[in-house]
């Protein structure tokens, strides 16, 4: 019986549909086993968002090597649709497949028995345009559903839609069966993701807000999170949705990624900063209790001391519970790659310290907030030194002494301790 093992990199669509493919392998008799250990195929699903993506691949296919040198090695994902001839490179990598093909991988993996020469099967992204339906049923308390697939924005500083094609999703039926599928396995909290979830419907004809409703009235699953959504997506039309919803929870992330319009228009986002700013008003006044995550760029060419300092004072100014901060990475062939007034590494590092700091007195002060409250809590099955954990309903982590019998429950706690580094509640 071969064994398989798989390594994602990336955001939670990859680790979706790693899950998926993962699901498949095992049906046919497979057994999956961790990537640290001995395996006859490695899978390395990749990510292309920045340059330490990247290097995690190149050290992840290098592991797979030393841990069994005449295992298959089989590479596919972001990294592979867009920089495929430097995956050929490196020694060892068996097949090399793009984002259109990943379905195919069992059958690729059944014809290649043994080691043999690169097979690379990447081809031009213009011709990808097929859309296949994934989620994450067996590895997590929480199961990832994909809902839409590929992005339209081309925003300057991003490669996705080089490596992910154009915006594409199922129809609502299809993902609320596939809901369905989830509830009869038990799952007690799905969480929506995509590229660019809020886009969805655009090849369908529906709409983001009439998903949610449809997943809203599927039997057995307790709570929705939505994934990253674009602030010029999420309507107050979904945001008061979400206040009625019996599974909705009160948790959003939204990439705000500058916080001046110069950047913002030099990035070509759809949208400027006081748009931003209206729905994370807009959903605090609505919901107070919500946990509010941003992601922000820093270091964007052409982003000076004063439009950072213009963007700090904006961003702690704003109702956020947490910021996400990345340190601006050149992508090759997208067009920031080549504008002006490159922002020097020591400075780039140095701004995402500053913003760091914001965010960890913004998710402080959240956490103190709440003290005190009784919350929802659904319990993860892993364990760490004698505790387990979960998340509430607005995503606070929280800990007790671990008892198996939590495991998959949602039970209502009372917030008592917080820890002194703000990372979880121990009740």
């Amino acid at each position: 019986m071969r064994t398989i093992a798989f390594h994602t990199l990336g955001c939670k669509l990859n680790f979706a549909e790693s899950s998926y493919l993962a699901g498949i392998f095992t049906a046919k008799g497979y057994v999956q086993v961790e990537f640290k250990e001995k395996a006859d195929v490695y899978v390395i699903n990749t990510c292309t968002v920045t340059r330490i993506a990247e290097k995690k691949c190149r050290n992840a296919i290098r592991v797979a090597r030393n841990l069994n040198p005449e295992a298959i090695i089989a590479v596919m994902g972001c990294m592979s649709q867009i920089n495929d001839k430097e995956i050929e490179k490196i020694e060892g990598v068996d097949l090399i497949i793009g984002n259109d093909d990943k379905t195919k991988l069992v059958d690729l993996i059944e014809e290649r028995q043994t080691k043999s020469p690169t097979e690379n099967l990447v081809f031009d992204i213009s011709r990808l345009k097929s859309y296949y339906p994934s989620y994450s049923s067996s590895d997590r308390t929480r199961s990832f559903l994909k809902i839409q697939d590929g992005c339209d924005y081309f925003c300057t500083y991003c490669a996705i839609p080089y490596s992910r094609g154009r915006s594409r999703n199922d129809d609502i039926a299809s993902v609320v069966a596939q809901a369905k599928i989830l509830a009869e396995q038990g799952k007690k909290e799905v969480v929506l993701t995509g590229v660019n979830i809020g886009d969805f419907g655009k090849s369908t004809g529906e709409s983001f807000l009439d998903l949610i409703k449809a997943l809203d009235k599927v039997e057995g699953i307790e709570r929705y999170r939505i994934s990253s959504i674009e602030p010029n997506l999420i309507t107050e039309e979904v945001i008061d949705f979400c206040v009625e919803s019996k599974a909705f929870l009160h948790h959003f992330h939204k990439p705000l990624q500058a916080g001046t319009n110069k950047i913002l228009r030099l990035m070509k986002r759809k949208y400027e900063r006081e748009l931003f700013a209206q729905r994370v008003n807009y959903i605090n006044k609505v919901m107070p209790h919500a946990f509010i995550a941003a992601d922000v760029i820093v270091g964007f060419p052409g982003e000076t001391e004063e439009d950072f300092e213009e963007a700090k004072s904006f961003i702690d100014g704003l109702p956020l519970a947490a910021l996400h901060v990345f340190t601006y990475s050149e992508r090759p062939g997208t067009p920031a790659a080549s504008m002006q007034g490159c922002v020097p590494m020591s400075e780039r590092h140095r701004r995402s310290e500053e913003l760091q700091k914001i965010s960890i007195r913004k998710k402080e002060e959240f956490y103190l907030k709440n003290k005190g409250k009784e919350l929802n809590v659904l319990w993860e099955s892993d364990e760490e030194d004698g505790m387990m954990f979960g998340f509430t309903d607005n995503y606070i982590r929280v800990g007790r002494k671990y008892d198996k019998r939590y495991i998959n429950t949602i039970t209502k706690e009372k917030i008592e301790i917080i820890d002194n580094k703000y990372k979880a509640y121990i009740l």
